[in-house]
């Protein structure tokens, strides 16, 4: 018999037919001739009833059926005659695949985010991360479905890279050489003997690779992960995180703000749509405000402030903020926060960033003093998408990087670029995770990632 998950039996319009789940005990009750079995298999919010009665052959290994423990079940799908619940099974077999100890750690009662961190192994099963995890899954997929619909095409770029696109230094280093006798020139490390013949990192982002196939292919994307070696224990930041991260051919900034804009609404749009139960879970348990945030952020045309305005709002504003504000200095989340929050009450985009903040590949604007950058704010989150215009002009590139110091040799791919067939094209950065966050109300990033990387935490 072909298992049925319990997701698609509490959609069926008719029962009164055999079937077959498979699952985990939520939870157990006796009556003197039946014991009802609470069974989820991961695949709804919802349990299924499952009465099992003193008929069975081993009815006395049902009753001692512990939470946590795994059971196959066939029965008849049949009307239920308790509240809050549609079908019932009624089984003719349960089959006891595995008996959970007492010592389960997940009990019938609320256990702290914390807590869970800590057995991020098991944390899937309860219905908060049960749910976060079905929403991520489904978000993943909308993703795709997104980009095909407007003819991208889906770019696998490469994880191991000997160029860093944010020019920060925060990467992690790959190699192969052995750390008790590495081979120095000197005081220098001498990576000729290393795999590659030359230091290697993991990628902080697949911008720049993604770029050369946009100029080939015109719209393109990436989706997969990133990583970042910036000590941080803040709840918006994580070692290892995806992002998305679409480049578009023939396209300048405010083209790339649309599609920010619009790609944001549409995934939302789409979560609240699909995962409507999973959904009202954190509606009526983590934030009690999300839905009145999510519906504002469909509904509204996202305000657009050039960064020298949104300065002067910030510095009249009145406030006192821990960071301070001028021209010249990156917005914190408190300044973000407030913009989106308090002063306009929608999403703001941020647009012509001064260049001394950002990285060598946006396109200088005229005043040659901001570059053709843009920030995507949304309440709660603060910054959810980071992106730009990217310099197309071979003499300016050239120019930003002597600027930052930085080895044109490391980047000569990406410079010949500008000399062949050179094009107009924009792109950005979407957070994966901040947009979990942002969808669920969840509040710390540890919490939307099946298995988080974060400074001095690599369990599991």
């Amino acid at each position: 018999m072909k298992r049925t998950k319990i997701n698609l039996l509490l959609e069926r319009e008719n029962g009164l037919e055999n079937i077959l789940i498979m699952g985990w005990v939520r939870t157990r009750r006796d009556s003197k001739s039946f014991s009802f079995i609470e069974v989820n298999d991961g695949s709804s919010l919802k349990n299924i009833q499952v009465i099992a009665d003193d008929t069975l052959n081993n009815y006395e290994d049902i009753r001692k059926l512990t939470t946590g423990s795994a059971v196959s079940v066939q029965g008849v799908l049949a009307p239920s005659k308790g509240g809050g619940q549609k079908w019932e099974i009624h089984a003719t077999l349960v089959d006891i695949i595995s008996v959970a100890p007492d010592s389960y750690p997940l009990q019938k009662k609320r256990h702290t985010d914390e807590f869970l961190r800590t057995i991020a192994h098991l944390r899937p099963r309860t219905n908060k991360y049960g749910a976060a995890f079905r929403i991520r899954s489904e978000l993943a997929y909308a993703v795709h479905h997104y980009f095909r619909k407007r003819g991208f095409r889906y770019i696998h770029t490469p994880i191991l890279t000997g160029s860093d696109c944010e020019g920060a230094g925060e990467m992690f280093r790959v190699t192969t050489m052995d750390m008790a006798d590495i081979p120095k020139n000197g005081q220098i490390v001498d990576y000729s003997n290393d795999f590659f013949g030359t230091e290697a990192n993991l990628t902080v982002s697949g911008q720049l690779s993604a770029e050369m196939f946009a100029l080939s292919l015109g719209d393109v994307y990436t989706f997969g992960p990133t990583f970042r070696a910036e000590n941080s224990n803040t709840r918006r930041h994580a070692a290892e995180f995806w992002m998305i991260e679409p480049e578009m051919a023939f396209c300048d900034l405010a083209g790339n703000m649309e599609l920010g804009e619009d790609l944001i609404k549409s995934l939302i749009r789409f979560v609240m749509d699909e995962c409507p139960d999973d959904l009202q879970l954190f509606a009526r348990f983590v934030d009690k405000h999300l839905m009145a945030t999510l519906e504002n952020i469909v509904s509204s045309n996202f305000e657009r402030l050039p960064y020298r305005e949104a300065v002067a709002i910030l510095e009249r504003s009145g406030k006192k903020f821990k960071y301070p504000v001028g021209f010249g200095r990156d917005l914190q989340t408190e300044h973000e926060r407030f913009l989106t929050e308090e002063h306009v009450k929608k999403p703001v985009i941020i647009y012509d960033y001064p260049k001394s903040i950002k990285p060598f590949y946006m396109r200088v604007n005229d005043d040659q003093e901001t570059v053709a950058a843009m920030d995507v704010l949304v309440p709660s989150i603060g910054e959810i998408i980071g992106g730009s215009q990217r310099e197309e002009r071979l003499s300016m590139i050239e120019r930003r990087m002597d600027e930052m110091n930085m080895e044109r040799e490391t980047y000569w791919w990406y410079l010949e670029s500008r000399q062949f067939g050179s094009v107009p094209h924009s792109g950005f950065g979407l957070g994966f995770e901040r947009l979990l966050m942002l969808i669920t109300g969840i509040s710390n990033i540890r919490d939307v990632i099946p298995f988080p990387r974060t400074p001095n935490a690599i369990d599991f």
